[in-house]
């Protein structure tokens, strides 16, 4: 009987399917002509009726299609094409293991997106301060402000629940300064009992592309050893001592990737590092143990995107082939063979503000990069509107470029 439903009175169905019917009909009738008729007046008209009958087809295919459209997407019909176009094409793009955190992982993922399906962010999870902090201390869970806004990087879903994920309360004794999307996956890793499982929901919800994983599962603590002898506990605090960075630890020393984590770097085409603070995102998830081995190993193009100013307390005085150096001075070589670096033009009106802030353009000393066995990219990658951070569009043509260059190589 479910079959007969089609048949049903205002189903707005069964005009076109009879009419994609006659179609059929009026098809066969015309090559029957063909064939049997010989004048060229009735081989004519034969055609003719051929011509009919595939336009009536097409008329009544297309509004079948609409039909169905119209049910499944009522409010999102322009937005088929771009969903054909984001199974059919978008499926078949490089598999790409992003490794970092804070904004600058956000961004980069945001552009990568409509490049490929096939993204892994492998996101730090050694953030302490703000919501994300607070909720780490007081409920035991892992942060999940980084891995929050890589998901809404990625997401594929309507800009109403975009924001609301990136809703900040501002009133409320208690949930004043708490995100909206902090909160939720919070509440997803108590409903689950798992952080990772929380993330697979969450990722559902926003229907994003490609997967957003922790880089550990471990609670990690990071600590800076500064050249002064001192010492500093805390992500959120590292930032804030003015003597230069000698050394990072992470506590647990012995913590131990995600096996997603592993496997996506594995299976890469290309593995980025950056952007973002160098030794408060993309430095964490080098230390874990076993993590840069994974990628030494992996056959995969290893690209670093150097950040495009100095940052106070971290790199305050640092050139390109100072960021590399201190990530080969914790990991070895042979995690990046690529470098991306920014010559896009900071406006002065920027510079004198970044100034301010003790925070300048990274001079790219290109021979020293070399010297260390990374192969220079130089590019216009800035977004200088209000600020000076990547392009997240610029950055990720560049990258994709780059790995379809050495992969035909």
């Amino acid at each position: 009987m479910s079959k007969l439903k089609w048949l049903y009175p205002g189903m707005f169905i069964k005009r076109w399917i009879f009419l994609t019917t006659l179609g059929i009909i009026l098809i066969a009738m015309g090559f029957a002509m063909v064939i049997s008729e010989k004048t060229p007046q009735n081989r004519t008209f034969a055609a003719v009726i051929i011509i009919l009958g595939g336009l009536i087809v097409i008329t009544g295919v297309s509004r079948i299609i609409n039909s169905f459209v119209t049910v499944f997407l009522p409010e999102r019909k322009e937005e088929l094409v771009d969903r054909i176009y984001q199974k059919r094409i978008l499926e078949k793009g490089p598999r790409i293991a992003a490794i970092g955190g804070g904004t600058g992982l956000s961004t980069l993922l945001h552009g990568l997106k409509e490049y490929s399906n096939n993204i892994t962010a492998i996101v730090t999870v050694a953030d302490d301060g703000g919501s994300s902090g607070r909720l780490r201390e007081e409920l035991n869970v892992l942060p999940p402000g980084d891995i929050r806004n890589c998901l809404v990087a990625l997401a594929d879903t309507e800009p109403l629940m975009e924001k609301l994920f990136q809703f900040r309360f501002t009133d409320g004794k208690d949930l004043k300064g708490h995100n909206f999307g902090n909160l939720f996956i919070t509440a997803m890793s108590k409903v689950t009992g798992d952080f990772e499982q929380a993330i697979k929901a969450s990722s559902k919800v926003l229907a994003i592309r490609g997967s957003v994983i922790p880089a550990t599962l471990t609670k990690v603590v990071l600590k800076a050893l500064h050249k002064d002898g001192t010492e500093t506990v805390g992500e959120s605090k590292i930032p804030e001592k003015e003597s230069p960075i000698e050394k990072m630890y992470i506590n647990p020393s012995d913590s131990r990737p995600t096996i997603e984590a592993l496997e996506a770097i594995k299976k890469a085409h290309a593995i980025i590092l950056g952007p973002g603070s160098l030794y408060t995102s993309v430095m964490p998830n080098l230390l874990i143990d076993g993590m840069y081995k994974a990628i030494k190993e992996s056959k995969a193009i290893k690209i670093y995107v150097c950040n495009v100013m100095t940052q106070l307390g971290e790199t305050g005085s640092y050139k390109v082939s100072d960021h590399i150096k201190a990530i080969i001075a914790h990991t070895g070589e042979g995690v990046m063979n690529y470098c991306i670096v920014n010559t896009g033009k900071v406006p002065p009106k920027l510079l004198e503000k970044y100034k301010e802030e003790n925070a300048y353009p990274v001079t790219v000393d290109e021979e020293k990069v070399k010297e260390s066995g990374c192969e220079v990219i130089k590019a216009n990658v800035i977004d200088t509107k209000d600020f000076v951070r990547h392009d997240s569009h610029k950055l990720a043509k560049i990258i994709i470029d780059l790995i379809s260059v050495v992969r035909k190589h």
